[in-house]
């Protein structure tokens, strides 16, 4: 895009969603063990969160350990927890007082207790802050977050609260994690790969996709400006014509 193109607020993600992919080979080529490719990966993610602050971005949701993660080698999940609590200790003061309101979706009753605990503390320390809503998926996997969804609908009809003839796709979103957001504008995935890999699979329904093949690690400011300049050149009709769009002159919204 040319240095005197100008984006504008509608041409600029709200919500931006990644798959933080390449930790473990990044660290491989560096003939070191996987967790040092997710600690290098905690560097990226601090200039992603530094980066949607300073652009006005208003929610990114990082995908941080799915739920099929759990197959990996032990000694990788450990590495994982540790790395989770330190960051939690170390960041969240920081993090609060740049107005970053911290949730974690997905199923935390897997983690040890005082894991979970951190976390909670976490989210209820920064619930108030609205400068930047960070979603972290934890032991998320987008087919769970449908099933919970289904779940809680079938426990609603059978209390009375709804009818089967009222469950409709804007009904349905409602009982999804990040309801009350958004869905994501525009999804990442860096390392080479190119699959949605079981995250947010009903959020990302109309989202733009771009996939790099940086490896996380190495992800920066950088290449995360080349992905806003490739979704500014976009035109995201939601099925409509692009003259329809053009008329219109607003961005749709979905939820």
């Amino acid at each position: 895009m040319p240095d005197n193109v100008e984006i504008s607020t509608l041409r600029l993600p709200r919500h931006i969603a990644i798959v933080m992919d390449g930790n473990g080979r990044w660290a491989k080529q560096r003939h070191r063990p996987r967790s040092f490719g997710h600690r290098a990966g905690q560097k990226a993610v601090r200039a992603t969160i530094e980066f949607c602050l300073q652009r006005g971005i208003s929610a990114l949701t990082l995908f941080a350990f799915s739920s099929e993660n759990w197959q990996r080698p032990q000694s990788e999940v450990g590495a994982l927890m540790e790395l989770f609590l330190k960051a939690l200790d170390r960041e969240v003061d920081e993090l609060h007082g740049y107005g970053v309101r911290i949730r974690f979706i997905g199923d935390l009753s897997a983690f040890a207790p005082a894991l979970r605990e951190r976390m909670q503390a976490a989210m209820a320390k920064t619930f108030a802050n609205a400068k930047l809503a960070l979603n972290i998926a934890v032991n998320y996997g987008g087919r769970w977050d449908i099933v919970n969804a289904a779940r809680q609908i079938a426990a609603a009809v059978q209390r009375g609260e709804l009818a089967p003839t009222q469950i409709d796709e804007r009904c349905m979103a409602q009982f999804f994690c990040l309801a009350d957001l958004p869905p994501p504008d525009l999804f990442i995935r860096t390392g080479g790969e190119q699959r949605i890999s079981n995250f947010l699979l009903w959020q990302l329904a109309y989202s733009e996709l771009v996939f790099s093949d940086v490896l996380w690690p190495d992800y920066d400011a950088d290449c995360l400006q080349r992905a806003l300049d490739d979704f500014a050149q976009r035109e995201r009709r939601y099925g409509k014509t692009g003259d329809q769009v053009s008329a219109n002159g607003s961005r749709p919204e979905l939820k």
